[in-house]
């Protein structure tokens, strides 16, 4: 009985360790939320920023452009190239270069590669919700490209406007409900890419954007160590329970 009871403490501390993380982690995300919130419609400021934002139009900024066209099945999975995936963009603020995939593209095929500083937005889902989540590539990349099912939005030389900001703008709040605006459909949702460069949002100076981008950058870094953390931990857990429930490892 006393070998029992003091597994089942061993357990159950190592599930209070596990739900006091999950709660952290819920917190944070609340916190990001809420300074998303603030920082990305001018409602708070970062120490130093003041003044007017510029209201600008999207098609002022840059040009979009498509993903890779006249691709087959077989082409998928093989060769020297690489794509991003549509989960890739779902998924990320910022694109993950770990998870690309494989595309065969020959020599002197036109196929539109990417760049860093690029943002791509899926173009349909099948809610308006969730159409239109921008990723931006941080990354200097040779030979990648974009799959099919997204575009992409290169800025112009000169335009004073931080991709990551960007990114972090069209999932906000905000963001996502001038892109739902512009979701057409009904069991399944597209985003009007001739509408998307007609929209026109307000935009602090290119300073600003870098510094908001920053803050909200280290909240993610800060919230992705818990979740490893959280992780290891559920792991631990698991090992535990294998261990001392079969009593190949017995407590002193």
């Amino acid at each position: 009985m006393h070998e029992q009871e003091a597994i089942a403490e061993a357990l159950s501390d190592a599930d209070a360790l596990i739900e006091s993380l999950e709660q952290l982690i819920i917190k944070k995300r609340q916190i990001k939320q809420g300074a998303m919130q603030e920082l990305l419609t001018g409602i708070k400021r970062l120490p130093g920023f003041s003044g007017e934002w510029e209201v600008k139009r999207i098609g002022d900024l840059g040009s979009i452009f498509g993903g890779l066209t006249g691709k087959t099945k077989s082409d998928f999975g093989v060769g020297a190239s690489r794509y991003i995936t549509f989960m890739n963009i779902m998924a990320n603020v910022v694109i993950n270069c770990d998870t690309f995939e494989q595309v065969n593209v020959v020599p002197n095929e036109y196929q539109n590669r990417v760049m860093k500083g690029d943002l791509f937005f899926n173009g349909s889902s099948e809610t308006p919700e969730e159409v239109g989540l921008c990723a931006v590539l941080n990354d200097e990349l040779h030979d990648v490209y974009l799959n099919s099912f997204c575009f992409g939005f290169r800025f112009r030389s000169g335009a004073e406007n931080d991709g990551l900001f960007c990114a972090y703008y069209f999932r906000s709040n905000e963001g996502r409900e001038l892109i739902k605006s512009l979701a057409q459909g009904a069991t399944r949702y597209n985003l009007s890419k001739t509408a998307f460069l007609r929209l026109t949002t307000p935009f602090p100076p290119f300073a600003e954007q870098i510094a908001i981008a920053k803050v909200l950058s280290d909240m993610d870094t800060e919230i992705d160590v818990l979740k490893e953390k959280l992780a290891k931990n559920q792991q631990i857990k698991q090992g535990m329970m294998h261990n001392l429930l079969t009593g190949k490892i017995r407590l002193v």
